[in-house]
């Protein structure tokens, strides 16, 4: 499914995959290493190979298929760039709400909107599923300020939640969006 495309214009595009092949998990693994090489607190510690960084995309995928998640990501010319997940497999007394999760944007791709593009088909698959409640967290002073424009709300934030990749500990804020 495309959300976003221009094919004039060769601008960036947000789909939904079904699947993530090997391509899929090359380009989603360069992202991914290339926020982690950034400094972002995204689950991984440097140095973070391209094959670990792989094989997290190709269990990622395995959750697509069985429809636990939506793996979201932005493209421009030369592939992937971004991604966003929205994980839907949660307990049974939460059936509302999913949770929004490895929000990535490729260095050299960023300032262009893509961060909110990608929250905003987030949002917009969450309606379309029956959610009316989505939750995230991030260590990211630059993702706050992006939520913030879109309309999320700070919940408040946990001292030391996690580590950077160089090993030092950071904060973590979470924010939540309504979808009615």
């Amino acid at each position: 499914m495309t959300l976003t495309t221009d094919p004039e214009t060769l601008a960036p595009r947000i789909r939904v995959l079904s699947s993530v092949d090997d391509a899929h998990a090359r380009q989603l693994a360069d992202v991914l290493v290339d926020c982690v090489e950034g400094g972002a607190s995204v689950s991984f510690m440097l140095p973070l190979t391209r094959e670990r960084a792989s094989a997290f995309w190709r269990r990622v995928g395995e959750g697509v298929e069985r429809g636990d998640r939506l793996l979201l990501v932005a493209e421009d010319a030369q592939g992937i760039v971004g991604t966003v997940q929205l994980l839907l497999e949660l307990p049974e007394n939460q059936p509302h709400r999913a949770e929004v999760a490895k929000m990535l944007v490729h260095r050299r791709a960023r300032r262009q909107g893509l961060g909110a593009m990608l929250m905003q088909a987030a949002e917009q698959l969450g309606r379309e599923r029956g959610k009316t409640l989505l939750v995230l967290d991030t260590s990211s002073v630059e993702a706050e300020r992006l939520y913030a424009r879109l309309g999320w709300m700070r919940v408040g934030v946990i001292p030391d939640f996690a580590l950077l990749p160089d090993g030092g500990p950071c904060d973590t804020t979470y924010f939540y969006r309504a979808l009615v």
